[in-house]
C-alpha cells in the first residue's frame, strides 16, 4: 500500500493506469499525459511502491553562484525525472528495462549528433584560420557540457536572450589561444564565431545555441588559483572539455596546467561532496509536506535557469 497522502496517491493511481495501458513512460510523457505539476508527479512516482523507475545516464558537477557552496549535480532532480527517467508498474520489470534501454539509446544518439554538429560548426568557422600555417598551430577548440558526458537532450527550450526555441542542450565551446600566438588572433576568432552565432541559432536546419569564450592559455593558468566563482567555472569547463579541432598539443597543455595546479584533484573531491548532498536533498524533498515547501526547497528541485522552462 502507498504511504503517500491522498492527493499524491490519486496521482500515483493515474500514473499507474497510464503506464499499465501505454507501457513505461518518461517523466515528461507522464507530465503531458496527466497534466500534473512536476513536483507532485515526481513525488508520487518515486513514493508509491506500485510504481518503479529507471534513471538513465550519469550525474556530473555543475557550479551555480546562487547556491551556498556553489556546487550542485546536473541534471537537476526535475530535469532528471522528466528527461532521463522512465516510470512503469513495479510488477513489469522487463518492460521497464526495455524502455530504459531505448531511452539510453536515444540519449546516446542525441549526444553523438550534437557532437557532430558542434564539430561541423566549428570546422566551418575556423577553416580560414586552420588553412593559414602561421595561425593553425596557435589555437584549439574544445567542447564541454552535457555533450561530453553523453547526456545531451533534444527537448525544445527557449534560448535565454532571444526566446528562440533551440534543440535542447547548448553547445559549450572554449577556444584556447597560445600565449605566443600572433597579435589579433584571439580577437579575430571571437569575431568569426560571433558573426555566425545567430545564424546557427536562427537557421531552422540547426537551431543550436552556441555558448562560447575565447581566451589565452595564460588566462587559464591564472584561473587555476580559483580566486573566485568564475575561475572555478572556467577550470571545471576545461577539465571536462573534449577537443573538437585545432592544435592537440595546446589542448593537452591546457589540461596539464589544471593537473599541475591540483585543480583536477579538487574537482574530484567536489564531485564526491555534491553526490552526497544530492542524496540528502532528494530525501528531504520526498519527505517534506507541500504546505511546508519553501523557495529554497524548489531551488533544490530545479535550477534558476530552468524556472522559466518548467514553470
Amino acid at each position: 500500500m502507498s504511504s503517500l497522502d491522498p492527493v499524491l496517491t490519486e496521482l500515483a493511481d493515474r500514473a499507474l493506469r497510464a503506464t499499465s495501458f501505454r507501457g513505461p513512460l518518461t517523466g515528461s510523457q507522464l507530465h503531458e499525459a496527466l497534466g500534473a505539476a512536476g513536483f507532485p508527479l515526481w513525488k508520487a512516482c518515486l513514493g508509491d511502491e506500485r510504481l518503479a523507475h529507471r534513471v538513465i545516464g550519469k550525474r556530473y558537477v555543475r557550479l551555480d553562484i546562487k547556491l551556498d557552496g556553489y556546487v550542485r549535480l546536473s541534471p537537476s532532480i526535475l530535469r532528471e525525472f522528466l528527461t532521463y527517467t522512465v516510470v512503469g508498474p513495479a510488477d513489469r520489470p522487463e518492460a521497464l528495462d526495455e524502455a530504459a534501454a531505448a531511452l539510453a539509446d536515444h540519449i546516446e544518439q542525441v549526444s553523438r549528433r550534437k557532437l557532430y554538429t558542434a564539430r561541423r560548426i566549428m570546422a566551418d568557422i575556423t577553416r580560414p584560420f586552420l588553412a593559414d600555417p602561421q595561425l593553425a598551430g596557435h589555437f584549439c577548440v574544445a567542447i564541454a557540457g552535457d555533450i561530453v558526458y553523453g547526456m545531451a537532450h533534444d527537448v525544445l527550450r527557449p534560448e535565454r536572450s532571444t526566446g528562440i526555441l533551440v534543440q535542447g542542450s547548448d553547445l559549450d565551446i572554449v577556444v584556447l589561444v597560445a600565449d605566443d600566438a600572433p597579435d589579433g588572433l584571439a580577437t579575430a576568432l571571437d569575431e568569426a564565431i560571433y558573426a555566425k552565432k545567430y545564424f546557427y541559432l536562427r537557421n531552422p536546419g540547426f537551431r543550436e545555441e552556441l555558448d562560447y569564450i575565447v581566451k589565452p592559455l595564460s588566462t587559464l593558468r591564472r584561473q587555476t588559483a580559483l580566486g573566485d566563482f568564475h575561475d572555478m567555472v572556467a577550470c571545471k569547463v576545461w577539465a571536462e572539455s573534449r577537443l573538437l579541432t585545432g592544435d592537440e598539443a595546446l589542448f593537452r597543455a591546457g589540461k596539464q596546467v589544471l593537473a599541475d595546479a591540483g585543480v583536477v584533484d579538487r574537482l574530484h573531491r567536489v564531485a564526491r561532496a555534491a553526490t552526497e548532498t544530492r542524496a540528502a536533498q532528494q530525501q528531504r524533498l520526498l519527505a517534506v509536506r507541500d504546505d511546508e515547501l519553501c523557495d529554497d526547497d524548489m531551488g533544490l528541485f530545479y535550477t534558476a535557469e530552468e524556472s522559466e522552462e518548467f514553470r
